[in-house]
């Protein structure tokens, strides 16, 4: 079967496309025909030799990828047979060779979602991963129509989520987004929402002068709720957005380090989504079925980038390079 590998850590171009014995489901597993496979932040750290969290580095060669819809091609042992035909989507659990960037894919059963109709396999991708997270985020952020919220990289596959999620609790929104592209896809994900959102370049020079300028017009003289995935300078420039008492709803720091809150008002709570400081979320399936719902009900439009399979290291690169609108997907 096709696969990308990487024989080495290092730059994108270390992701090749090679032919690799097909794999065969044991007991408890299904073989998954995948047509959609999600491309995460982390597996670019991977791909360059950086651990990052708890998850060592994997052995090499290595198929990496944890998110896979397609169809069930085949049952292992003990599997109900009537999975065969049925369009799936399944993440492939904590692992740093997880093998999603494969044609092929065994999956444990456990681990399926039988997609509803309406949705297709790389929005099925993005909720299976990226939706579960956006629902533990916004657990641990509990927003409500009071609320006027900040939210960095907000064309990304979790931004774009998050101002979907708080516009429809009722809350004013300031979206973050890296160029006009994306300040355009952020506009047009909530073109009824008026006066309740703002989206501000934070490329573009005395963006942070803007968004408070931008607060302003929110009626707002400060935010109650920052959720950053960013970290690093951006991340602390919408950090000093809060006003006394708001919440820093810290879920990743793509910038390297998380946001500091040297420079904030005064009792800023902040809140690990990630990390020692976590909540336990417990079943994380459920987390995933839920987001597929809100997908399949149209409650959540879903963004995503989408690469052809065999140009995983173009997506790689884009994705490092914030060129990307949504969650990046290779199909």
């Amino acid at each position: 079967m096709d696969a990308i590998r990487h024989h080495s850590f290092g730059p994108p171009e270390t992701l090749v496309l090679e032919q690799v014995t097909d794999p065969v489901p044991g007991p408890g597993q299904v073989l998954v025909a995948a047509e959609a496979h999600g491309v995460h932040l982390l597996d670019t750290t991977i791909r360059r030799g950086e651990a990052s969290g708890p998850l060592p580095l994997p052995g090499l060669p290595t198929i990496p990828g944890r998110e896979v819809a397609g169809t069930v091609t085949a049952t292992g042992p003990d599997v109900d047979p009537a999975w065969v035909g049925r369009r799936v989507a399944a993440h492939l659990g904590a692992t740093p060779d997880g093998g999603g960037y494969a044609r092929l894919a065994v999956v444990a059963e456990a681990s399926l979602h039988a997609l509803p109709d309406g949705v297709d396999l790389p929005d099925a991708i993005a909720m299976i991963g990226t939706g579960r997270m956006a629902l533990m985020t916004l657990e641990v952020a509990q927003i409500g129509a009071d609320d006027v919220v900040v939210v960095t990289a907000a064309a990304g596959g979790l931004g774009s989520l998050f101002v979907q999620a708080a516009l429809g609790d009722g809350a004013r929104v300031l979206a973050l987004a890296g160029g006009p592209a994306k300040v355009r896809a952020v506009r047009a994900l909530a073109p009824d929402a008026g006066q309740r959102l703002a989206v501000v370049d934070y490329r573009a020079p005395g963006w942070a002068d803007r968004a408070r300028e931008a607060l302003g017009r929110l009626d707002a003289p400060g935010a109650t709720v920052v959720l950053d995935g960013v970290g690093g300078e951006a991340g602390a420039a919408a950090a000093r957005l809060l006003g006394t008492g708001g919440r820093l709803v810290v879920h990743g720091w793509s910038s390297g380090s998380p946001a500091t809150t040297a420079e904030t008002a005064s009792d800023v709570d902040v809140r690990d989504v990630l990390g020692p400081n976590a909540p336990s979320f417990g079943d994380l399936r459920a987390y995933q079925q839920r987001a597929l719902g809100l997908a399949a009900a149209g409650a959540w439009r879903v963004l995503t980038h989408r690469v052809p399979f065999a140009e995983a290291a173009r997506a790689h690169r884009e994705l490092e390079e914030r060129r990307t609108t949504g969650k990046v997907v290779l199909v």
